[in-house]
């Protein structure tokens, strides 16, 4: 390429020549065709194509090319940060690629006909921080491209960005206007790559819940018995359902032993309910119909309260009258509802959700758009219902029935699979059996390659968790997370309701010791029942430990309650989360004396001296760590949160979520000044966060000195894996590294180099 050529190649696409092509232009996809025609001809490049992002699938579509097979236009999509194009918008960033058949990311479309093209330029059309698409050319020739073209095309790209945004706007307005085919539908929904939320596979029909359910309106085509008989007949079996749908739960999460269904009940109870009904029939309404009416006029009455509680209730009317109605229907055959063995499919689910659909034993769950709070992928995780969290606004529009098989292990969603894809899923209990081979050979103890002894324990949400953490032969309870009992209930449980589940928690773990985390609301974690006031920064408000020391007749309660339950306990662990100071600690550790003092008082039987903990959750306890490990018992370093307040971002928020990095060099030293400080007093430490089941992340903590894990039952054999395959030397070695670096960039460096070490090292040992 000669000098001029570079020189000029910066200066092509001006202001002129773009309203040029807008001028000449008959619609918007000729617009887009003739940009890509001209931007290959100025770069004399074989391939020229635009792809822009769609915001409703947040997925990057291939609008116009020049040199691909043009029946590939519109066909062709892809996730942010999925292939070359993908990852050129995922970074914001042109990438340039000489040999990019060859490149791992490279992604193959077999409809775009891109064999040939050897050397792949991208850069990103974007304006402020509105990600707007992708610009692309291609050649046939190795190494083609070069430093004056992709000033040339991020010229090219800067000077488009507004009208090619306007385009993609424009074209959004006629899809919206000209809505696709089911048929159409169907097949781009054919497979969708979402996130694994809760393991597990399923095969079934699809249910829909949208906001709005659809058989509280008229439902074309639904056929209703609508007498008074058929009614009561109706009514009748709704009871007997939801006595059998509460047995069941109770039996699954053992947490529920307040009714769930508590307000069905209350409101079947209620004579001008069932009367209002009567007499609407009576009047000659059909009984579907005077079931809308006098369940919208319930709707409408719990709506219109100022106490957020019973405007929640309105959902309860809502699921209520469904159920009556489908009770209602002809030929619903032997289901006892419209998503018995269902994979339920929702835009919006609260624990609430969760808890009905287990009850009524739904084969999985798809969530659409957005992210999943925390307690409700716990409650599912739990109960063992599989669910994926997917993009695609479209799965909203999949017919109720349709087949779905979900891979909740991978985050896969097929719709009305072929049957090649059933047949390959059909060797999923082998996999499965794998994974039971692995569970078996569970060490009661846990080793370094060279023998140093790790203590590898279990977090605990729900009580139904205890029986795979018994079999994966967890050595403790490292953290119980007592919120659940709380966010399971419709009201405050009393002391005597939580001593009853704490005791069931005491019995399934005796011989072991048991660590349990006081209440930790606020935050993701709301208890609607409390009427709390709404706080503009509910991660920095009233949660937590600062939640109970306000509100210490809850906090009383709560630790008589575990007192009481752990009387026998032969190790009892009582932490506190959220601790930001000594003065915390001080006023919770008072709290715990006071109850045991009352207890006395009351002559009922508790725990004589349990150990009093820390959770290392908050920045500013580095500062005051002496003295705080001359108070404490032990410590737990809940990463989650650490890292969260550290860096000062909400891993939830997908604007920031890049920005959550465990691996930050502030993250790493301060682990590691947290451990050396606790050791030097001789107190245990246990990490229980999420790092704690992280491969590439064990080896540093057992580096720095971690000698005590905690983590999901699930992740206990891979993690006892991990341990096995590393020597202490080899983990301070690799610690020392991380802590050396000074930037993300070094310690990916690092990190990329332990990899490769491992690797080689279980090569060798296979060999």
């Amino acid at each position: 390429m000669t000098e001029k050529k570079r020189q000029h190649l910066s200066l092509l696409y001006d202001i002129s020549e773009l309203s040029a092509l807008v001028a000449d232009s008959k619609d918007i996809d000729s617009f887009l065709q003739q940009v890509v025609q001209s931007v290959a001809s100025h770069l004399n490049a074989e391939v020229g194509s635009i792809y822009l992002l769609d915001d409703r699938t947040d997925e990057l579509v291939l609008r116009a090319t020049k040199g691909l097979k043009p029946s590939s236009v519109g066909r062709i999509r892809m996730r942010i940060g999925e292939g070359l194009v993908g990852m050129t918008m995922a970074r914001m960033a042109p990438f340039c690629d000489g040999t990019a058949c060859d490149n791992p990311f490279f992604k193959y479309f077999e409809e775009a006909g891109e064999e040939p093209y050897t050397s792949f330029l991208a850069v990103p059309i974007g304006r402020g921080i509105e990600k707007i698409g992708v610009l692309v050319v291609q050649h046939s020739e190795a190494d083609y491209f070069e430093a004056a073209d992709v000033m040339a095309l991020r010229a090219i790209a800067a000077q488009l960005a507004g009208t090619v945004a306007n385009a993609r706007l424009m074209m959004g307005l006629q899809q919206t206007v000209r809505p696709r085919s089911t048929t159409e539908l169907m097949e781009r929904l054919r497979f969708i790559k979402g996130e694994a939320t809760v393991p597990g596979f399923a095969l079934a029909p699809a249910a829909l819940l949208k906001p709005e359910d659809p058989l509280l309106s008229d439902v074309p085509g639904a056929d209703f018995r609508t007498s008074a008989k058929a009614y009561q007949r109706a009514l009748k079996a709704t009871l007997d359902q939801l006595r059998q749908l509460q047995e069941q739960l109770v039996r699954r999460l053992p947490e529920s032993a307040a009714l769930i269904f508590e307000a069905h009940h209350m409101i079947l109870k209620d004579p001008r309910f069932d009367r209002q009904i009567l007499n609407a029939i009576k009047l000659g309404m059909p009984a579907p119909d005077a079931v809308r009416q006098v369940a919208r006029q319930f709707i409408n009455l719990f709506e219109a309260s100022p106490d957020p509680y019973i405007r929640e209730k309105a959902r309860d009317i809502e699921d209520l009258a469904r159920r009556i109605l489908f009770n209602l229907r002809k030929g619903k055959g032997t289901s006892k509802s419209p998503i018995d063995d269902h994979i339920v499919i929702a835009s919006q689910l609260y624990p609430s959700d969760v808890l009905r659909l287990a009850s009524e034993s739904v084969a999985g769950i798809v969530l659409v758009g957005g992210g999943v709070t925390s307690h409700v992928a716990i409650i599912a995780r739990s109960l063992k219902i599989p669910m994926i969290i997917a993009p695609q606004g479209d799965l909203l529009t999949v017919p109720d029935g349709a087949q779905v098989l979900m891979d909740a292990d991978a985050g896969t969603i097929y719709i009305d699979p072929s049957d090649q894809i059933r047949r390959q899923f059909a060797g999923r209990n082998r996999l499965r059996r794998d994974a039971a081979e692995k569970a078996a050979a569970m060490q009661p103890q846990s080793f370094t390659a060279d023998g140093r002894r790790i203590h590898l324990m279990a977090n605990i949400n729900l009580l139904g968790e205890l029986p795979l953490a018994r079999e994966l032969k967890a050595e403790g309870i490292g953290l119980y997370r007592s919120e659940f009992p709380f966010i399971v209930r419709s009201v405050l449980p009393s002391e005597e309701e939580q001593r009853l589940v704490y005791a069931r928690l005491f019995e399934q773990t005796a011989g072991i010791p048991v660590f349990v985390r006081t209440l930790d609301i606020g935050g993701d974690k709301i208890l609607p029942y409390l009427n709390l006031p709404r706080e503009a920064n509910p991660e920095l408000g009233l949660r937590s430990i600062r939640f109970l020391l306000k509100h210490r007749d809850v906090f009383d309660q709560q630790l008589r309650a575990i007192l009481r339950a752990g009387a026998k306990a032969d190790q009892l662990g009582i932490m506190f989360p959220m601790i930001s100071s000594v003065d915390d600690f001080e006023a919770a550790s008072q709290a715990v004396h006071e109850a045991a003092a009352s207890l006395a008082r009351d002559q009922l039987e508790c725990h004589p001296s349990p150990l009093i903990g820390a959770m290392v959750e908050m920045p500013s306890v580095l500062a005051v760590l002496d003295e705080l490990a001359a108070l404490a018992d032990f410590f737990s370093i809940g990463t989650n949160d650490f890292i969260q307040y550290m860096l000062a971002v909400d891993r939830t928020n997908e604007h920031v979520a890049g920005y959550y990095q465990p691996f930050h060099p502030s993250i790493l030293r301060s682990l590691s000044q947290i451990v050396n400080c606790v050791r030097r007093y001789q107190k245990p430490i246990s990490v229980c966060g999420e790092v704690a089941h992280d491969g590439d992340f064990i080896p540093f903590l057992l580096g720095i000195g971690i000698r005590h894990l905690s983590v999901d039952p699930q992740f206990l054999p891979t993690v006892q894996q991990t341990i096995a395959s590393v020597t202490i030397q080899q983990a301070e070695a690799y610690a020392q590294a991380l802590l050396a670096a000074s930037s993300l960039r070094e310690i990916e460096a690092v990190r990329e180099k332990w990899r490769k070490n491992r690797t080689d090292r279980l090569t060798v040992t296979s060999a």
